[in-house]
């Protein structure tokens, strides 16, 4: 028993050791960048990791445009850390040996509760107390019905956010690791290539929704 469980706690330490590794990279090589501009422009002759670390920012920050409009930019850095993250964590899963840290409900909830105290935050800060009019409906005789429901959705959102991915990966994970130790030969590997899939679609489901509530509060209240 307790093997078992040293072997987790290793497979865990290594699986966060290479995410970090990976986040280490990719900052190392935003800092060079900005250090040296004029050079970054230049793309390189040969495929590198900072050319592929470029094609994936480019796409996030189109989609991030058309949800964010001319804040994408503004929130670039975290969505862009959520969605490398979790991809990472996601994708780490698929590694025969490790365990993805997004079946953890602590690690989900962490990166939830991250999106709603910055969404909150953010409109306060862009609007004052007059961003409790979106909490309150467009006719303030309806605030006493409205507010409450209101209320709960947006306290609902962390919740729905960690356990969907959470939900998601652990049954992704446990699905292929059932194949694996049924059939290690060739049967797992299309459940492999659907968790793949999964990997992406749950990273990309996470960030678009951290979009949308950070978006809504941006928005200007209806009273």
């Amino acid at each position: 028993m307790l093997s078992g469980v040293a072997a987790v706690a290793v497979a865990q330490a290594a699986e966060g050791f290479v995410v970090i590794g990976v986040l280490l990279v990719s900052g190392a090589l935003v800092r060079r960048a900005l250090r040296d501009p004029e050079a970054a422009l230049v793309p390189p002759a040969r495929l590198t990791v900072a050319n592929v670390f470029e094609i994936g920012i480019e796409g996030l920050l189109g989609l991030m445009e058309t949800v964010l409009g001319h804040h994408a930019q503004r929130f670039l850095p975290l969505i862009g850390t959520l969605a490398l993250f979790i991809l990472l964590s996601n994708l780490s899963g698929l590694i025969p040996g490790f365990l993805p840290p997004t079946d953890k409900i602590n690690t989900t909830a962490a990166c939830a509760i991250v999106v709603f105290v910055t969404t909150h935050y953010v409109g306060f800060k862009e609007h004052g107390l007059a961003y409790l009019k979106h909490f309150t409906g467009p006719f303030w005789y309806m605030a006493p019905l409205i507010f409450p429901v209101e209320m709960i959705g947006h306290l609902v959102r962390p919740v729905s956010l960690s356990l969907r991915l959470f939900a998601n990966i652990m049954a992704d994970h446990l699905v292929v690791g059932i194949f694996l130790g049924l059939i290690p030969l060739i049967v797992p590997i299309p459940m492999m290539i659907l968790g793949l899939f999964v990997a992406f679609v749950q990273t990309l489901v996470f960030i678009l929704l951290s979009m949308m509530y950070i978006a809504g509060a941006l928005e200007e209240g209806e009273h």
